[in-house]
């Protein structure tokens, strides 16, 4: 494990959206506070969490893990972070130099993918499963000792506190009141917590502390292997101590300070109470041994609400209070849910996997296709330091990047499809053969120099925009007079053969657009771009036609039939990218025939908004917000706010960050909301 620094959450954000923002055209705090998350039941679909972007606690109705059991089927309730992470031990007689690759022909030259497991599963299986984000520990009450049941939590009163980050949580537990305040830190991975309850007083409310092993689950727990792992308490203190948590080749500390008489006591199994007549404690996961100074609970708290207050009162707002649409008040919902939700598990040092640090998905890896769709939305908001701060990750990994497009033959960086920290791509038949993450680096990196037009964010990021296009250039071949994406490639649209796929609509636009912008910075910096760059992009394919509308690729007549399922991403071209190559009327044809003919049962979260996106571009705003609410279950919105997908996706978001984009996206277009029904006030968007 180890420590990628951060940054506050409002660090550096740009000057004129904090105008904006400050003119005071909105009332912020009735915008946001109108759609405090609250429970009344108890909803395993629908837990709320606290965080900061590099730390997530999620919790039941108890403000605490209280219920965990109940809530494993569908969403478990982890605690997680950026930065802990776990690997089991490589098995005996396998390395990872060991790993065979499949052979694809890229135009009479060879190039080898790890793509099968065909022969080799122990070792492909294991790069796959591992490293695997952890879940650092559970805290949950005791009552006379014992785990609660459900039938002993009852008139349930929770909301989760948007203006101030604080959960605020109030049950009754066998008939006596307790009410919790749980909240995080703003730029320290600490939770703090305060209990108010007679049950305290008689000794027999207390809070337990349980460890588990690692694990690639969802749950990115092993409760069962309790001899694989340790837990010691390294140090003692006034009110204090600190645990040493040992897992494998893997450590992390967690300390943990309460106030007044508590009593803290070691229970084995990995289990550590505390108990007394108060309960006021802040417990800190850390990847190193702690040597911080103490952070007090209500010191914790009030950060939490300072910082809670700055993040709303600026960057973007919308108020859609004033329409007559009946979806109004539910679109305002979610994008307020949105925001909160993207800033504490999408804006951390590294991009997030699709579950954010709620549970794991892919084993807690992250997807690089998926970092637009997580992140891009902040420089559009308004808060572009939030986007900043995953942005030097792939700077500590380019030397990986470069290494993996070398192997292949190729120039400049490969950026992986599904990693962790260290940038090793995993194996996969899928994965390895998607392309449309390579220009992501670009396209981030320009939404960063336009809400920070210096040198300083140039030569930030410089190296990374050329690397990823001196692949781009090379990666494209030049047969018959133009340039050709694949094959072998799979698109954004997964369910493509990778030997039978070439000239994908939405990665043609994409390679066209991104290597201008990389032609771009290399005259802000002063430099001529390369020849070969301009080459390529004048010569690139154009998008493939067939019956007036685009195809998924050019060896894909059957798009609007065998292939009407997953991402419709001929839209991305003009709907998430500003249409490179595109004809508007093909376009607008395009998008009203996959409204017609899709399988929207069968898509994911972001296609709703990419959806809406193309739309507003094409100047019809009705259609734009019919699209956000299309009726599908990956459309489905919770009372927490996530959007999810199926039984081990139970949040997805892409979705809210590709909601928030297509909203910035109407926010900027002169009619981007529909005239009738719709009276829209919105501040502190980009302009650009």
């Amino acid at each position: 494990m180890r420590r990628i620094l951060r940054r506050h959450f409002l660090a550096g954000a740009a000057p004129a959206f904090l105008a904006d923002a400050a003119a005071g055209k909105l009332d912020r705090r009735a915008i946001v506070s109108r759609h405090n998350p609250t429970l009344h039941d108890l909803d395993p679909r629908a837990p709320l969490s606290v965080g900061n972007g590099e730390f997530a606690f999620t919790s039941d109705v108890t403000g605490l893990q209280s219920l965990a059991d109940i809530y494993e089927r569908n969403v478990p309730l982890c605690t997680q972070s950026q930065w802990g992470w776990h690997s089991f031990p490589m098995p005996a007689g396998l390395h990872v130099s060991d790993l065979r690759l499949e052979t694809f022909d890229t135009y009479g030259r060879p190039v080898g993918y790890a793509a099968s497991s065909q022969g080799q599963e122990p070792l492909f299986n294991w790069l796959r499963e591992n490293p695997h984000r952890l879940n650092l520990g559970r805290l949950a009450f005791l009552l006379d000792g014992a785990r609660l049941n459900r039938q002993d939590v009852t008139a349930i009163d929770q909301k989760l506190d948007l203006w101030t980050g604080t959960l605020i949580s109030r049950f009754a537990l066998r008939g006596q009141p307790v009410e919790v305040k749980t909240c995080c830190h703003p730029t320290r991975d600490v939770l703090a917590v305060s209990v108010e309850s007679p049950l305290l007083g008689s000794g027999r409310l207390s809070v337990e502390f349980h460890f588990p092993y690692g694990s690639p689950a969802m749950n990115a727990s092993d409760w069962t292997a309790a001899g694989r792992h340790t837990t010691t308490v390294s140090s003692r203190g006034p009110n204090q101590i600190t645990v040493h948590r040992q897992l494998d080749a893997d450590a992390y500390w967690v300390w943990l300070h309460w106030l007044g008489a508590a009593r803290f006591e070691e229970r084995g199994d990995h289990r550590l109470r505390l108990s007394g007549n108060r309960l006021d404690f802040t417990c800190e996961f850390t990847a190193r041994e702690p040597a911080p100074g103490v952070i007090l609970p209500g010191a914790a708290q009030q950060a939490s609400e300072t910082h809670w207050r700055e993040f709303w009162s600026n960057g973007g707002a919308v108020d859609l209070s004033a329409g007559t649409d009946a979806r109004a008040p539910e679109l305002e919902r979610r994008i307020v849910l949105s925001q909160y939700l993207t800033a504490i598990q999408c804006s951390g040092s590294t991009p997030p996997q699709e579950t954010g640090l709620t549970c794991n998905s892919w084993y807690g890896k992250f997807h690089l296709e998926m970092h637009w769709w997580h992140a891009a939305h902040f420089a559009d908001w308004g808060r572009a330091s939030l986007l900043e701060r995953s942005m030097g990750w792939y700077a500590s990994i380019l030397p990986s990047a470069r290494d993996k497009a070398k192997q292949q033959g190729y120039r400049g960086a490969r950026w992986p499809k599904m990693t962790a920290l260290d940038g090793r791509s995993s194996p996969s038949s899928i994965g390895e053969l998607l392309i449309w993450q390579q220009p992501h680096p670009i396209a981030l990196a320009e939404l960063c120099y336009r809400a920070r037009p210096a040198r300083e964010t140039l030569d930030r990021y410089a190296e990374i925009v050329m690397e990823s296009a001196e692949f781009m250039a090379d990666f494209a071949v030049r047969r018959d007079g133009r340039f050709v994406l694949g094959p072998p490639v799979i698109p954004a649209q997964e369910n493509h053969p990778p030997r039978e796929t070439w000239n994908p609509t939405f990665e043609l636009a994409y390679w066209r657009e991104a290597l201008g912008i990389a032609a771009n910075w290399r005259h802000r910096l002063g430099m001529r771009p390369p020849e070969k760059w301009e080459q390529v992009r004048a010569g690139l394919a154009r998008l493939p036609v067939r019956e007036g509308v685009y195809l998924a690729h050019e060896n894909c007549p059957q798009t609007y039939t065998a292939r009407n399922f997953d991402h419709p991403s001929m839209l991305a071209a003009y709907g998430m990218r500003n249409g490179e190559g595109v004809d508007r009327e093909t376009m607008r044809r395009t998008l009203h025939r996959v409204l017609r003919e899709w399988r929207w049962a069968d898509t994911w979260g972001w296609d709703f908004p990419m959806a809406a996106m193309t739309a507003g571009r094409l100047g019809e705003p009705v259609t734009a917000v019919d699209c956000l609410f299309l009726e599908s279950p990956k459309n489905t919105w919770l009372p927490n706010g996530h959007n999810p997908q199926r039984a081990d996706l139970p949040l997805y978001l892409p979705g809210n960050g590709g909601l928030l984009m297509a909203v910035a996206l109407l926010a900027r277009l002169p009619n981007g909301f529909p005239k009738k029904g719709w009276k829209a006030r919105y501040e502190g968007f980009s302009s650009k």
